[in-house]
């Protein structure tokens, strides 16, 4: 079969692979689109960061290694002792890999497993004619959901997580850092939740044009105007209830320490390339709460795909701003370092796409 293979910093290949054999507890899917992610331009312009490059100490795999941990897909084949899917069936594959013997795991955080891996990043991931995985791995597409949204559960369900992190209420002011693909995410899902007062902060034109497609309440620019000052001018002279931080550079932190009023809080969805100075004296003085926010939990891709069956997270579609063939995943990699202002998620169409 055809796979998209990463050997290296620069070095993606179409290659043939063995289809992967099928054991009794084992789903053989055949993917249909998958979303090229933040983290897998990372290893494509600096790797292998986290793709191992000997076995990795759950899955036992390394490089060459089949990319893709954001994807959707149509079941082919089952094996004998699983009931509970058919072939047929549209899903999508939640990627989390974890030990399950961790202190993290014990305590049902598997986003925090001190082995995490990624099917994609730690094992064979999704850019390939076909995967097999656990039935553990998977959840169903709502009848309503098309495969293209399917891969978009992913990097819904990170967005969501940090909402539930933040404890955000509908009567909360929230400034988001970023409109790239997360940002905008997170936007989705606060939209979802009722809160009708959302900040977002970019810099491109071509992603502000976005966020206020997407129904940001308001839309600054650092490079032009004070956000911390106009946050506070635009709820009530105190700053935001919540930040969300899907940038990670250090202007952006300084911004929501300033930006928030009293006891307000920040969660950090962003990988920072560095770590940043903190304004500890202000947030004493403001008692903010600061979090990080890894991935999701358990819950997190059903909720995602309760609210995209019943609307609530609405023009998902919209996120996707182009869609290429395996054969094309360079150019959609280039596009995403040269382009990236106005593009949000590349997909991806693999066999199973329509």
């Amino acid at each position: 079969m055809k796979a998209i293979r990463f050997h290296g910093r620069k070095d993606l290949r179409l290659d043939e692979i063995p289809i992967p054999e099928l054991k009794s507890d084992d789903i053989k899917i055949k993917p249909a689109y998958v979303g090229i992610c933040g983290t897998d331009l990372h290893e494509y312009e600096d790797g292998p960061i986290v793709i191992p490059s000997t076995s990795h100490r759950v899955t036992g795999e390394q490089l060459p290694l089949t990319l893709g941990h954001e994807f959707s897909g149509v079941v082919y084949e089952v094996g004998s002792a699983v009931t509970s899917y058919k072939p047929g069936d549209r899903v999508v594959v939640q990627p989390v890999i974890y030990d399950g013997t961790c202190g993290a795991c014990k305590q049902a955080q598997i986003n925090c497993c001190y082995n995490m891996g990624f099917i994609g990043t730690s094992s064979a991931g999704g850019l390939a004619e076909f995967i097999v995985v656990k039935e553990s791995f998977l959840f169903r597409l709502p009848d309503n959901v098309s495969l293209d949204v399917g891969a978009m559960v992913e990097p819904l369900a990170v967005a969501w997580h940090s909402t539930d992190v933040a404890n955000v209420r509908p009567s909360d002011s929230v400034l988001i850092l970023g409109g790239g693909p997360i940002g905008i995410a997170v936007l989705l899902c606060l939209k979802a939740k009722g809160i009708s007062n959302i900040i977002v902060s970019e810099v491109a034109a071509g992603r502000k044009k976005l966020a206020t497609q997407f129904g940001a309440t308001h839309v600054l620019d650092p490079t032009e105007d004070d956000v911390a000052a106009r946050c506070r001018q635009i709820c009530d002279n105190e700053g935001v209830h919540v930040v969300i931080d899907a940038a990670g550079v250090q202007s952006g932190l300084d911004t929501a320490i300033e930006a928030c009023r009293v006891r307000a809080t920040i969660v950090n969805i962003a990988l920072w390339g560095k770590s940043p100075t903190v304004a500890v004296n202000t947030m004493i003085y403001k008692e903010i709460t600061y979090k990080g926010s890894a991935i999701y939990v358990q819950g997190d891709f059903q909720q995602v795909l309760d609210a995209l069956g019943n609307g609530k997270i609405a023009n998902a579609k919209d996120m996707i701003t182009k869609k290429i063939e395996m054969s094309e995943v360079d150019e959609g990699f280039r596009l995403l370092v040269e382009d990236k202002a106005n593009q949000v998620k590349i997909l991806i169409r693999v066999a199973g796409g329509d």
